[in-house]
């Protein structure tokens, strides 16, 4: 036996042997009885927890509990009182998400407790079909009172799988701009392997334990709380929470959570069933707060144009942006991007000049921030106009006399409480002038874009722009699409800037993806303002039939079903809009891959099949009647796609 089996044996049995000395508190099922959650408290006053699915441990005991400056909610606690059960039910609409309409129903627990100081603390417990939430409270607080530590942990068997993200470490990557989400995925590692970059793994995190898959991410971020990261020792398949690096702040803020009112943490959510389960769950929005924006008709989602991706800084001139505003109309997408330096590559007069022209095509014009203060070296302008307050009153009233209709805004400096409030107050003046809002350089959005209905995007993912400088990441992108679906793209909008359909303009990169699997991700991935690598010369390139189908496709979705897939291997989506559903499917996988499609599951008479083309033909289309053909056998070639719309 090695040493690393050796500690995972005596771990597991000291787990064991805790669970048996503590006394149960609480046991919660879901509604549907699924799931279920124990509670227990040590001797010593420590509260663990256990989730089950089917009767079979999924998360084995856990430790939960909050270090704050002078008061310990971790150990020498007694139970005051636990809550009769109660259901929670949510309806609520969305135009960013996987569904329209979504309804939310849990079964709630609350569990009070006191610490040694006789201070209170609550542990409120959920339980829906799809899986686990948890946070706490603290109502006594009225003085600034800081959490140094949250001992949350989600314990996994020694068997566990992972499919994880590093965190990249603050202060590293060019010019100094991590973190920002932007790494490849580790696949089907073992539960317990150190981050490479050795600073945690970033949300959603992807687990499978025995025949159960597990993706745990947060929701309900405000700006009283860091963004959370997982941290691991590699002795164990444990996993706690871990705060943001002391470096990832705003200007002379804080990165430590702190409050001076009563305090409601972050949700801590643990999706947990089938990888249908995962896929389809809207978890991840279900647990965050309700919006906040009382006017919300300035929302609207779409489609945009966006020169930057295939000309990269050359292309921020007057003419070459009217340009891609004339794409934009043709293709009847709703925005274009005008990318960095345009204040004085082009100028204030000139864009305006462009909106106006814009609006006339029926187009709304988006213009790139820089964030930054003093947590980068970026020279990217405009800078340091979002700093306060006023300036962004400044900036986003100008903006919004310009007709402009939405900021990305670019270059964070990470996770700690203070720049997360930064975040939050961007979004919460940009709302007061009605503009959209994309953050890049940036952090995962953990469900804002529910509660912020305006904050269409975030990137916070190694995207499209990364294939047009380096080759690497041209040859990985087939298999790292499909992890998307499943980790950073199933709960929260993902701005990957998708769809190469005809070859990287400005790269000396070769595209390893073909014409279908590009399409392809117009489908599969979700974000209230996609915007598009394809160009507008390589378009007229691209068949009348495609060019049709890109013009009419939604700017939202219905409905959602998963259909077949593996994360980093292949992924096969089915979505609905109104009375059509649209199938996309890629194979990230280095060898064909057979796709069974049953098209008596989606009771239409007629399918369109856009698959690659053959020689030098970019696609190739087929009509089927699907009264006759109820199933449909497709053979996918490695890094290739298809797309389906049935009606």
């Amino acid at each position: 036996m090695n040493l690393k089996n050796a500690i995972l044996l005596v771990w597991g049995f000291i787990g064991t042997f805790n669970k048996l000395q503590a006394q149960q508190l609480a046991q919660l099922e879901s509604p549907d009885k699924s799931i279920s959650l124990q509670v227990f408290l040590s001797a010593a006053g420590e509260i663990k927890y256990e989730i089950q699915r089917s009767g079979v441990n999924v998360i084995q005991p856990s430790a939960l509990g909050v270090m704050m400056k002078g008061h310990d909610f971790t150990q020498a606690l007694k139970l005051l009182k636990t809550s009769k059960p109660v259901r929670i039910t949510e309806n609520y609409q969305t135009r960013n998400a996987k569904k329209s309409s979504i309804l939310y129903q849990a079964n709630q627990l609350v569990m009070s407790f006191a610490n040694g100081e006789e201070k209170k603390m609550d542990l409120i417990f959920r339980l829906s079909n799809d899986g686990a939430a948890f946070r706490y409270y603290f109502p006594w607080i009225n003085d600034h009172e800081t959490i140094v530590k949250e001992l949350s942990s989600f314990a996994f068997d020694k068997n566990t799988s992972a499919w994880l993200q590093p965190m990249s470490e603050a202060k590293t990557g060019w010019q100094q701009c991590h973190p920002s989400y932007e790494e490849h995925y580790l696949q089907d590692i073992p539960a317990g392997t150190p981050s490479p970059l050795k600073s945690g793994w970033v949300y959603p995190a992807l687990f499978k334990t025995n025949d159960t898959w597990v993706l745990i991410t947060e929701a309900a971020l405000d700006g009283t709380y860091c963004g959370t990261r997982l941290i691991n020792d590699p002795a164990s398949p444990v996993y706690s929470i871990g705060f943001a690096d002391p470096r990832e702040v705003f200007t002379g803020g804080g990165y430590l959570p702190k409050n001076n009112k009563p305090w409601f943490t972050p949700w801590r959510i643990i999706t947990i069933g089938s990888l249908k389960t995962i896929a389809e769950s809207t978890l991840g929005t279900d647990l965050a707060p309700a919006a906040l924006v009382k006017d919300a008709s300035f929302v609207k989602p779409g489609k945009a144009s966006w020169s930057w991706i295939n000309s990269k800084d050359d292309s921020i001139t007057f003419s070459e942006q009217k340009k891609y505003i004339d794409y934009a109309c043709d293709m009847h997408w709703q925005y274009c991007l005008i990318d960095a330096d345009w204040d004085t590559k082009i100028g204030y007069e000139k864009v305006a000049e462009l909106s106006a022209y814009a609006k006339q095509k029926n187009v709304g014009l988006l213009l790139w921030y820089n964030s930054a203060g003093d947590w980068n070296t970026i020279a990217y302008h405009p800078k340091d106009k979002l700093l306060t307050k006023e300036g962004r009153e400044k900036e986003f009233s100008r903006l919004q006399a310009m007709g402009i209709k939405g900021v990305k805004i670019d270059f964070f400096g990470g996770d700690g409480q203070s720049m997360i409030q930064y975040y939050i107050d961007i979004l919460n003046d940009a709302a007061k002038y009605k503009l959209l809002v994309n953050f890049h350089g940036a952090t995962l959005p953990r469900g804002w874009q529910k509660t912020y209905p305006h904050l269409m995007t975030a990137e916070a993912i190694y995207g499209m722009e990364m294939v047009t400088f380096d080759q690497q990441a041209a040859d990985k992108q087939a298999n790292h699409c499909a992890m998307l679906p499943f980790t950073r793209n199933a709960f929260d909008p993902m701005d990957f800037t998708p769809m190469n359909l005809t070859g990287l303009t400005s790269s000396n990169c070769t595209r390893k993806t073909s014409p279908a699997f590009e399409l392809a991700l117009s489908v599969l991935f979700l974000s209230g303002i996609q915007h598009y690598a394809q160009g507008p010369e390589g378009m007229l390139q691209v068949p009348d039939d495609v060019k049709a189908l890109l013009r009419k496709l939604p700017e939202n979705w219905d409905d959602v079903k998963f259909l077949e897939g593996y994360p980093g291997k292949y992924a096969v989506f089915a979505r609905r809009s109104g009375n059509r559903w649209y199938i996309a499917g890629i194979n990230g996988d280095k060898t064909e891959k057979k796709i069974d499609l049953d098209m008596a599951l989606f009771r239409k008479s007629k399918a369109t099949l856009f698959t690659d083309g053959k020689k030098s033909e970019l696609f190739s289309k087929t009509i089927l009647n699907t009264t006759k053909q109820k199933k449909l056998d497709l053979l996918l070639n490695a890094n290739s796609g298809f797309v389906m719309v049935l009606e």
